[in-house]
């Protein structure tokens, strides 16, 4: 039997979207701090430690022990949890931190447990247990671009996680390998073999631009891929913050700059 609350939901919006949760009457969705979006009267908001699963139980040190260890994710040691107490079905609202898609993952039909990078996980089903995975080979956790360690999602339960820019899913057969990006990494269930490989060759590894390590997935199972990395992002950001801005074409466009106070 399905230990997990059973939702419904729909996913709105294209760049910047937001999942809309359905509760019965009795059903909890948790989430992250800072995800919530907006609610129906009737649904009561409650903070806990941990993710609130039945993994959690057996006394207080436990609980506080595994809360702890979304420390290690980046993760803040509570969560939130929005319960519908009222008679009717009533909803409750979760929105993306950034440009990009939300993921649906239905860990029943994806074998119980999706491995997914820090700071992916968005909300779930009550029930659903987020933990952390290690990556227990050192050139793993040294050159993966998400350390040694990464969120685990188990259960039986629905649950969603997010990334950036265009998400795409890709299933691998039995000893079929993909080589990504690092940072290109979303999720993948654990039956894949997650591993790194040296890019190789000296004019590859100094001027290439694209890193000196791939990401190296050997299937059988399923990986969620990302075509915008949040630290690509904020990279690019950070490099029109701190330095001056160039324009291409005439000194016109220079003069345009200083007219609409954008110029520096």
């Amino acid at each position: 039997m399905p230990t997990a609350h059973e939702i419904d939901y729909r996913i709105y919006g294209e760049e910047m979207q937001y999942v809309d949760v359905e509760l019965d009457p009795g059903e909890t969705a948790i989430a992250e701090a800072g995800a919530f979006m907006m609610m129906d009267d009737g649904i009561q908001m409650q903070t806990i430690f941990g993710d609130g699963s039945q993994q959690q139980g057996g006394g207080l040190l436990n609980k506080l022990f595994s809360a702890g260890k979304r420390l290690l994710t980046g993760e803040s040691l509570f969560m939130t949890a929005f319960t519908n107490v009222g008679h009717g079905k009533r909803r409750v609202a979760f929105a993306s931190p950034y440009p990009g898609k939300i993921i649906p993952l239905d860990l029943e039909e994806l074998g119980h447990y999706v491995v997914c990078q820090k700071d992916a996980f968005l909300c779930a089903a009550r029930g659903v247990s987020v933990g952390i995975e290690f990556q227990r080979r050192l050139g793993t956790g040294l050159f993966g671009g998400e350390g040694f360690i990464m969120q685990k999602l188990e259960g039986d339960g629905m649950a969603f996680v997010h990334a950036g820019g265009h998400v795409f899913e890709r299933t691998l057969q039995a000893g079929e390998m993909l080589r990504i990006d690092t940072g290109c990494l979303v999720a993948y269930t654990h039956t894949i073999q997650y591993d790194i490989q040296f890019v190789g060759g000296i004019r590859n590894t100094i001027f290439g631009g694209e890193g000196v390590f791939f990401a190296t997935l050997r299937g059988p199972g399923k990986v969620w891929i990302q075509t915008l990395p949040v630290s690509r992002l904020a990279s690019r950001i950070l490099s029109y913050a701190t330095t001056n801005r160039k324009e291409e074409g005439s000194i016109l466009g220079g003069l345009g700059n200083l007219l609409d106070g954008d110029g520096r």
